[in-house]
């Protein structure tokens, strides 16, 4: 009798183990799958456990804001605004590239994300645009430099380029308002 019940309770604590290990290793694959490779970076800085429960963590705290995408004519006005910061990079690159900055700053403000420090703006930002995290980290890094005046023509250029794939990402529309009621598809 009594080895009958320390075999159900060893039984008893695999399955328990096993059901442990399941669920750690779907977190994970939700993990990988959603933050792409800000989970692989954070997991280098930190480790593998340090890493998801921070990265849960961001998830837990964008889920209490208010993200939204932008109005049609949100969009088309900061489309507009991005044309004309693109257009004044070959006059003034590091002008260009803090105008980038400053444009995206108010995109992501737009769409309910906080204005703060940056380190606390890209982990937000990387919880819906992950695969753009790591342009806005390169592009606030080369702005950085530039302040200095450390950055080259080229890193100008390439901050430029960081900057228009995170502006592009965040430059959602809402799916009310994007949808054409005259006839036209959207833009």
């Amino acid at each position: 009798m009594i080895v009958a019940i320390a075999v159900a309770v060893v039984a008893v604590l695999v399955l328990a183990l096993v059901a442990s290990r399941m669920r750690g290793s779907r977190r994970t694959a939700g993990l990988k799958q959603g933050f792409g490779p800000e989970y692989e970076r954070e997991v280098n800085r930190v480790g593998r456990g340090k890493a998801e429960s921070e990265l849960l963590q961001r998830q837990k705290r964008v889920e209490k804001m208010e993200i939204r995408e932008l109005t049609r004519d949100q969009a088309s006005g900061y489309t507009t605004e991005w044309e004309a910061v693109q257009s004044k990079f070959v006059d003034d690159p590091a002008m260009a590239v803090r105008q980038a900055d400053e444009l995206v700053g108010r995109v992501m403000q737009d769409r309910g994300y906080p204005v703060g420090e940056f380190e606390q703006k890209v982990a937000d930002v990387s919880v819906d645009h992950p695969t753009v995290a790591n342009n806005y980290r390169a592009a606030h890094g080369i702005a950085s430099k530039n302040s200095g005046g450390g950055a080259s023509t080229e890193d100008l250029r390439q901050a430029m380029v960081h900057y228009r794939a995170l502006f592009q990402d965040l430059l959602q529309v809402a799916p009310s308002q994007g949808k054409a009621t005259d006839g036209q598809s959207p833009a």
